[in-house]
């Protein structure tokens, strides 16, 4: 991490005083990045929570949830720390543990286990443990286990699936570790944490219905911004925004490790979260879905530092006040983003027609999946990205080293600079890409892909309210697939 970096993130204050100071004042902008917790109840929260203060003496200091868990506290349960941001420095970092906290948020370890996350990292699993525990008081395994927990809560307070079903759909591999984690990390039973109420998401609905989330993000969210964006981008039959601007709807398939979604997020702003609902072929895959939705809707941004810098700056100034809370999008699915970027909206639109995977009932006017690069590599414009991404010459998952990967796509035949630049700032997630065609300024670092959000928002006409239709009638591809998972 770069020293420049380093100043402008919300970083974890460098004394345990200073961070005493943000636990006493309740300050939202340090949720998620470290937690506090209070020997005398067994107990951790987040900097924001509102119960009493606890005296400094009795206070312990966390990097992450889980190196709280590991020291035997459980999680508060009136703010619920589980639930907080995601810290935006994993996003800023390029180096090992950052990559590792990304890929961890994307389900690898559960799938493929430590060794496998050590060999997407290219050091050995025995490294990888030492430097996770080393920055942030819990190796690789305890990181995912903090996290099956949430996730774990989660289906347990909004749906009414069989407490079973819920250990391995989180990913847990017996009931046993399952009970013996949700004992430890809240000190309740799974049934407990079912029944009680005012703690979830909402009352627990049918499957059917999808799961309720409340997509937790850190300070002002320009979510209309966000939204023209992914209007005006929307490919037909995998995405679609209905509505009027200021409470609109988005929605979009995705092709996820153990089969198919269905995301949908709304427009309008919870105070510190969104609304969104998941449908799933298969509940294994709903952390993966969680996380590919937060980095597409750049949920887990530093909105302070990022106005810190680039509103000190007389180009940007105005925009910056006038308009808090900018995002620099992400993308939901990075190797479609990266074809899309190549041939443009109406080839996109076409693939997704003739080789888009088909819903087997439409939902909406979604009613298919992005066809996966091993089908496109015959393709005149797309193929040779294609096929680079289909044989890993180009690697866009979470973990992905950024320079390496625009290092390969550069070698790519008929990948431009700008498509190369757009895709190293959205389907990577780079927060500090030069704008390209527009001016660039060493004082935009290292927030320069949100300077070019800044500077496009200005430019931008009003979104058409046309442009939004009316809610379409939801089909029955929800319920099929609930059906399925359960």
């Amino acid at each position: 991490m770069t020293d420049m970096a380093a100043d402008t993130v919300t970083s974890v204050p460098s004394d345990e005083d200073t961070r005493y100071e943000a636990v006493s004042s309740r300050d939202a902008r340090f949720d998620g990045v470290f937690f506090f917790a209070v020997a005398t109840t067994g107990i951790y929260c987040r900097p924001s929570c509102p119960a009493v203060t606890p005296k400094r003496r009795n206070v312990r200091f966390f990097p992450t949830a889980a190196a709280a868990q590991g020291h035997g506290f459980r999680a508060c349960r009136r703010c619920r720390p589980d639930a907080v941001p995601g810290s935006a420095e994993w996003n800023v970092r390029a180096d090992v543990v950052a990559r590792a906290m990304r890929m961890i948020g994307d389900g690898v370890v559960d799938r493929e286990g430590v060794p496998g996350l050590a060999v997407r990292l290219g050091y050995s699993a025995r490294q990888v443990q030492r430097q996770l525990t080393a920055e942030l008081g819990a190796g690789p395994v305890a990181l995912a286990r903090a996290q099956r927990a949430h996730t774990a809560r989660l289906l347990l307070q909004t749906t009414g699936l069989p407490v079973t079903e819920i250990a391995f759909a989180a990913g847990f591999a017996s009931v046993r570790q399952f009970n013996d984690t949700m004992r430890a990390v809240y000190a309740r039973t799974p049934t407990e944490l079912r029944t009680e109420s005012g703690t979830g998401t909402g009352p627990r609905t049918a499957l059917a219905a999808g799961i309720p989330l409340r997509l937790a993000h850190r300070g002002p969210y320009a979510a209309g911004e966000v939204f023209d964006l992914l209007a005006a981008e929307a490919v037909p039959g995998i995405e679609e925004v209905v509505g009027v601007p200021g409470a609109r709807t988005y929605r979009r398939t995705l092709r996820l490790p153990y089969g198919i979604g269905i995301v949908s997020v709304d427009e309008r702003s919870r105070g510190r979260w969104l609304e969104a609902r998941i449908h799933l072929t298969d509940l294994r895959d709903l952390s993966t879905a969680v996380q590919r939705l937060r980095r597409l809707l750049d949920l887990d941004a530093d909105p302070y530092a990022v106005a810190e810098r680039l509103g000190a700056d007389p180009v940007l100034a105005a925009e910056v006040a006038e308009r808090p809370g900018v995002r620099s999008p992400g993308a939901a699915e990075p190797e479609e983003f990266a074809v899309r970027a190549v041939v443009g909206p109406e080839e996109a639109a076409r693939l997704v027609e003739r080789y888009g995977t088909p819903l087997e009932t439409p939902c909406g006017t979604l009613n298919r999946v992005f066809p996966e690069p091993g089908t496109l590599t015959g393709h005149p414009v797309a193929g040779p990205l294609a096929a680079a991404l289909a044989d890993g010459t180009v690697r866009l998952d979470p973990g992905a080293d950024r320079d390496a990967s625009a290092a390969a796509l550069a070698a790519v035949p008929g990948v431009s600079p700008q498509a190369a630049a757009v895709i190293r700032a959205r389907a990577l997630g780079d927060p500090d890409v030069a704008p390209e065609g527009l001016p660039d300024r060493p004082e935009w670092r290292p927030w320069r892909s949100y300077a070019a959000r800044y500077l496009r928002v200005s430019q931008a006409p009003p979104p058409d309210p046309r442009r939004c239709p009316a809610p379409a009638t939801p089909g029955t591809h929800a319920r099929r697939t609930a059906r399925k998972a359960g």
